[in-house]
């Protein structure tokens, strides 16, 4: 009677296992990440710094706009033979699937002091391996 109620424990959690890998199975989004990048407006502020308003639909997030921005910012450096940005703000906003992102950056020759600097060089070369358009 006892090996009969162990049997009948191992089919109740083989069960479950398999009930629950179905369910998370069911349950992963699998949506597909197709940004629709829809353009860069520039406005210079100084002879170094410059704001980029970037607007896009299909983010998954802060990151993605965060991402179009910085790539906006790095295509703009290299535009202007600079090699370096250095992010200073960045507001976003998200209306009815419509992220825009109004960002300011420095622009130097030389790699600016602050945490949240950009190679452009560098930082390129991740936008395009993501897909990420510079301007």
């Amino acid at each position: 009677m006892q090996q009969q109620g162990i049997h009948m424990l191992a089919i109740i959690f083989a069960m479950m296992g398999g009930v629950s890998a179905c369910a998370s199975n069911d349950t992963v989004d699998q949506a597909v990440f197709e940004p629709e990048y829809l353009g860069v407006d520039t406005l210079v502020l100084g002879d170094d710094l410059v704001s980029l308003f970037v607007t896009m639909r299909g983010a998954r997030n802060r990151a993605d706009v965060a991402a179009y921005a910085d790539c906006a910012a790095a295509g703009y450096a290299m535009d202007h033979d600079y090699g370096f940005a250095r992010h200073v703000r960045t507001t976003i906003d998200d209306k009815n699937g419509v992220w825009s992102g109004d960002t300011v950056y420095t622009i130097s020759a030389a790699l600016p002091q602050g945490l949240k600097t950009i190679d452009a060089e560098v930082t390129l070369s991740d936008c395009i391996e993501n897909g990420i358009p510079r301007v």
